[in-house]
């Protein structure tokens, strides 16, 4: 005895085939070990069509007591049900317990319900199949069992020919039927039945018993194949899944033919069923099916058989999904070519389909419905190939409408990138230009004096290099807040001048003041040179202690802010005197850009500054 094993996933059903199994293998007479029960309905169970098989576990199911045999296992052996109930079925059947030891053990440890197929070969020749359902109940292990065996009938055939009687006995063992329907009228040979694992009904005349039967998911396969065979086509060829009464998927290759009267009535359908479910694996089913069922969970890329085809076609969900059709009711049609935008790519896919070209790979925009406001855009690939005499295609489509929109915005914010480091690398330029305008007032007004031209510059470098560094990384030139600014440049002056002078800065500003860069760069500048102007005049005598520059700013109304520095220093003798020095010369002019005012006070510790000044300024970017 030789056994083969083949698990077929589709079907969840293990396959076991079995080659020239001995008498002496399947049965042996051994003496009667345990007691058994009388079995209920013994009789009633003989005259079922299945077989039911009962056996006990022992041993933690490494073995099992023989409860019943069906039938057809008595039968084959020429044994009664006495000769092995109670015995070990290791004992009385070692073939059966080599083949049946592992299912029964993982039924036994599982409880759940296998479902198995056997195939008996002799000689080479399949003699006999099973299909057996492997249940655990009552404590007991159930095989319940179809049985066709293709051995037990003799086929002779007489000297006066008769072929069709000999055609009839072939197909009673076969797994091949045929059909023919007229006056819609079905006549079903055996062949159908032993497909379809039952027997004749008296209603089966009246509706398909095939397609009835066809699973879910094919079901628009039938339904597409009737209307086209109802309309004019007379042939058609494909596989179809069905699952039996009993329970059990099988493929069948289907072969159907119309015939048609003069004006192109149908007259009679005639039909060819083959079930294939036991060929190779390459034939379980179709290679398409297993193609599309790759694609089923992708709803961005389709893959499309044969889209050249009127006929043939069959495309996966993603093609649905981007045209937004109903895959059940979807009919190939012109207008899925006609919604195209790009009138040379409709062009190139009509030249595809008249065999003009091979191949066609581009970009295209697609109208849904026709509608110019529900655009989307697709990748497709369409290529014609020749097999055999025929001519067939398959094509591939990517809907890159989210990707083009996410390079359409990356463009954009590009665009807008551009546009900012123009206005950055223009608000350089023009502060540099203003440093060296400074400089060169200063070279002039303090040539003798650098220390105090090198604290200025230091000073109005630190306000830029603050400006630049906080606003690099901003998209919004607009809304700058003001008091981050004064803090850092706080902390600069004080690096630069308070801890060598023994200078206090502090500052006071509304967190809620948010700047456009137009008024936060003069504003900065305005305040290094109040700041210089006071460290000048206000503290002559830097050994004097306690030192100290305050700022306040706050917003008076909606569009207008103020400044107030003051020292608390010497103060002013002779106002006129400072306000024309150079520094105040430069203050004018930054205030001027700031369409603000200014003025100085005096108080009773030192020298003030009120700068009134707008909130908002027109944002321009120059070139």
């Amino acid at each position: 005895m030789r056994i083969e094993k083949t698990y077929r996933q589709l079907e969840e059903t293990e396959e076991v085939h079995i080659y020239d199994i001995t008498e002496d293998e399947l049965y042996k007479q051994v003496p009667q070990e345990y007691d058994m029960f009388f079995t209920p309905f013994e009789k009633t169970l003989n005259y079922l069509s299945n077989d039911l098989d009962i056996f006990v576990p022992i041993d933690d199911g490494n073995d099992y007591i023989i409860h019943r045999l069906g039938l057809s296992a008595l039968t084959r052996g020429k044994i009664k049900q006495s000769d092995v109930a109670g015995r070990l079925l290791s004992k009385t059947s070692p073939g059966f317990y080599q083949v049946l030891k592992e299912p029964l053990k993982e039924v036994y440890e599982t409880h759940e319900t296998k479902q198995m197929r056997f195939y008996y070969h002799f000689n080479e020749k399949l003699a006999r199949f099973s299909n057996v359902k492997v249940v655990y109940d009552m404590e007991k292990i159930m095989l319940i069992s179809d049985h066709r065996d293709n051995r037990e009938t003799s086929l002779t055939v007489s000297d006066d020919g008769k072929y069709d009687e000999k055609a009839n006995l072939i197909e009673y063992f076969s797994q091949t039927g045929s059909y023919y329907k007229i006056n819609n009228r079905y006549s079903w040979t055996q062949g159908i039945y032993n497909i379809i694992n039952r027997g004749r009904e008296p209603n089966d005349e009246y509706y398909n018993i095939i397609f009835d039967l066809t699973i879910p998911e094919d079901r628009p396969l039938i339904d597409k194949l009737l209307k086209e065979l109802d309309h004019g086509r007379v042939n058609y060829e494909t596989i179809i899944r069905i699952r039996t009464d009993d329970d059990i998927l099988k493929y069948i290759e289907v072969n159907l033919y119309s015939k048609f009267d003069e004006e192109g009535h149908l007259l009679s359908r005639y039909g060819l069923f083959k079930d294939v479910s036991t060929d190779s694996t390459r034939k379980m089913t179709r290679p398409v099916d297993f193609l599309l069922k790759g694609f089923k969970n992708s709803k961005k890329l389709a893959l499309l058989i044969d889209p050249l085809s009127a006929k043939h076609y069959e495309f996966s969900e993603g093609f649905f999904n981007l045209v937004e059709e109903n895959p059940e009711t979807y009919r190939h049609s012109p207008k899925i070519i006609q919604n195209i935008v790009e009138e040379s790519i409709q062009c190139k896919i009509m030249e595809l389909i008249r065999g003009e070209r091979d191949e066609l790979s581009e970009r295209v925009t697609y109208n849904v419905h026709g509608d110019e406001n529900r655009q989307k855009i697709a990748e497709i690939y369409l290529e014609r190939f020749e097999f055999g005499e025929t001519s067939h295609s398959i094509g591939f489509i990517t809907d890159v409408t989210e990707d083009r929109k996410k390079q359409q915005e990356l463009i954009e914010a590009n665009e807008h990138q551009t546009i900012l480091i123009k206005e950055v690398h223009h608000r350089v330029k023009n502060n540099l230009q203003v440093l060296n305008s400074f400089l060169n007032l200063e070279k002039r007004a303090y040539k003798n004096k650098p220390d105090i031209i090198i604290d200025h510059m230091q000073s109005r470098l630190s306000s830029l290099a603050i400006l630049h560094e906080k606003t690099y990384n901003t998209t919004d030139f607009k809304n700058i807040n003001l008091k981050e600014y004064i803090v850092d440049q706080d902390s600069q002056l004080r690096s630069l001048i308070g801890l060598r002078d023994g200078i206090e800065f502090k500052s006071e500003v509304d967190e809620t003041l948010n700047l456009s860069i137009e008024v936060i760069t003069p504003l900065l500048l305005v305040i290094d040179e109040l700041t210089m102007n006071a460290i000048k005049h206000a503290f002559p005598d830097k050994t004097v202690p306690n030192k100290k520059i305050t700022k306040k700013i706050t917003k008076l109304d909606d569009q207008t802010a103020e400044l107030i520095l003051q020292d608390n220093g010497v103060g002013i003798k002779d106002p006129n005197s400072i306000t024309k020095n150079l520094g105040c010369e430069i203050i004018k002019n930054l205030t001027k850009q700031l369409d603000g005012n200014i003025e100085l006070f005096k108080h009773e510790n030192g020298t003030g500054y009120r700068l009134t000044f707008p909130i908002n300024m027109e944002h321009t970017i120059e070139g």
